[in-house]
């Protein structure tokens, strides 16, 4: 038996860190109660149901890094969690809410939702220590999540959606799918510096930002998710010329040395 398998099993004899495996725990029964909520046809309930579960999430990797307390475990607990309350949750939501009528098309696209986050959680497990913690590649799960909660709450304010208004689901579904899995990076909001001193103007921002959510929060929260879906799409899209004249230098540069290397 290797030494680190020998450290693993050691560790796990020790026993598990308490607190934030509880918000992770939280995080998991926020998601299951949203599934029960669907069953039960109170689906403004269960979107808002997810969002709970995306603010126990956020907080469980801030208390384990901020006490220390961060382990295998917690990952890999997390990571289920996260596909029950971020993939089928959110993926039968939907299906019950507006995809029903479609009927194939419908469960193929919320089905389609939960692979593709399970997919996103195996990618980013296995690429944690591997790539830049301001980005993530991919549009993480708890994002599409949030993304469809806010839109069914979006519509609840305003009226129950028609046919037309159904099938723009069904193709926000296949979008948050595809980017999902796709190479589109997302600004992750772990930047060290957010938490260190800003001008004063940033926390006159912050309150105007909160006054504005707590005045329409079905508009401003699904407002700002939809900004942030787009943000991924739109920065490689103006990224994209500059990227290519950096492969291109790069292609250029491979190719001198090769042929160099054959003088």
């Amino acid at each position: 038996m290797s030494e680190e398998k020998s450290h693993r099993i050691e560790s796990m004899r020790k026993g598990i860190y308490i607190l934030p495996n509880l918000f992770t725990t939280g995080s998991l029964f926020a998601g299951f109660y949203s599934m029960v909520a669907t069953m039960g046809g109170d689906y403004r309930t269960a979107a808002i149901w997810i969002l709970v579960s995306s603010v126990f999430d956020g907080l469980d990797g801030k208390v384990a890094r901020a006490t220390g307390t961060t382990s295998k475990f917690g990952v890999e607990y997390d990571s289920l969690a996260d596909l029950v309350a971020f993939g089928v949750a959110p993926g039968l939501l939907m299906f019950s809410w507006a995809l029903k009528p479609f009927g194939r098309l419908g469960w193929l696209a919320a089905f389609l939702f939960v692979v593709c986050g399970a997919l996103r959680l195996a990618r980013f497990n296995v690429q944690v220590d591997t790539v830049e913690s301001k980005r993530f590649i991919g549009l993480p799960i708890p994002a599409a999540a949030s993304m469809v909660s806010s839109t069914v709450i979006f519509f609840y304010h305003f009226g129950w959606p028609g046919s037309y208004k159904k099938l723009a689901i069904l193709v926000l579904i296949y979008f948050l799918a595809f980017l999902m899995v796709s190479g589109v990076k997302y600004y992750s909001f772990k930047d060290p510096e957010l938490i260190k001193r800003q001008p004063f103007g940033f926390l006159v921002l912050a309150v105007l930002l909160i006054i504005i959510i707590a005045a329409e929060p079905a508009i401003m929260m699904f407002v700002f998710f939809l900004c942030y879906i787009l943000s991924g799409p739109i920065t490689y899209l103006v990224t994209w010329p500059r990227r290519r004249r950096l492969e291109k230098a790069v292609h250029k540069g491979h190719e001198a040395i090769a042929s160099g290397g054959k003088k």
